[in-house]
């Protein structure tokens, strides 16, 4: 299939790259797991045990009228453990490389049907200016975007950073979750072939 940049060159890409059906089941699978995998699960509480004090029984069984009680540390007193105390967990799920590039291919093959997907030849940007950047952005009509380049450029960094809605990513970075956040993915010619090379 052919792609027209915003230069109105035509190239042609592979049909099995960014013409792939959208699989649903699969982009909701493979994004579920990367947010699972981005938890950092460090929640920990202490149960009785591991809570200080609580090593004398605080009165004798009988004869005092209160409740029997064999710990000041017990759950249902204040101060006490936590019943059923919560533990650091691992929330990563594994994901096949079969299925993260099916889905990376369904994801971008439905950014180029919906025309969030642009192509430049390169990114012009001379200067770390943000004025600069803001120009593009706005001849391309969007005020979100995901900004994907072949290699660190310095003048798009910088001159992107500070723009709302806008991030910058290197080609090698890129994922699922990143590509549908924003309401563009605009990327330079190289950054295409790279992923066209990846994904075949």
């Amino acid at each position: 299939m052919k792609i027209t940049t915003v230069n109105k060159k035509s190239i042609e890409v592979s049909d099995n790259t960014f013409s792939a059906p959208f699989n649903e089941a699969l982009v909701h699978q493979v994004v579920n797991a990367m947010l699972s995998g981005a938890r950092s699960g460090t929640k920990a509480q202490k149960n009785r045990s591991q809570v200080s004090g609580g090593g004398a029984k605080p009165w004798r069984q009988k004869g005092t009228g209160r409740a029997r009680a064999g710990t000041i540390r017990s759950p249902i007193w204040v101060g006490g453990g936590r019943a059923f105390a919560a533990r650091p967990r691992d929330f990563s799920q594994k994901v096949n490389k079969k299925m993260y590039k099916a889905a990376m291919r369904s994801v971008l093959s439905e950014l180029l049907r919906e025309d969030r997907l642009v192509v430049l030849d390169k990114f012009d940007i001379k200067q770390p200016k943000t004025k600069e950047f803001k120009k593009l952005i706005e001849k391309l009509k969007t005020d979100s975007a995901l900004i994907v380049n072949d290699k660190f450029d310095e003048n798009l960094f910088l001159s992107s950073r500070n723009v709302k809605n806008t991030e910058y990513s290197n080609v090698s970075s890129i994922n699922p979750v990143s590509l549908m956040k924003f309401e563009k993915v605009i990327m330079n010619l190289e950054s295409l072939k790279i992923i066209e090379e990846r994904l075949a």
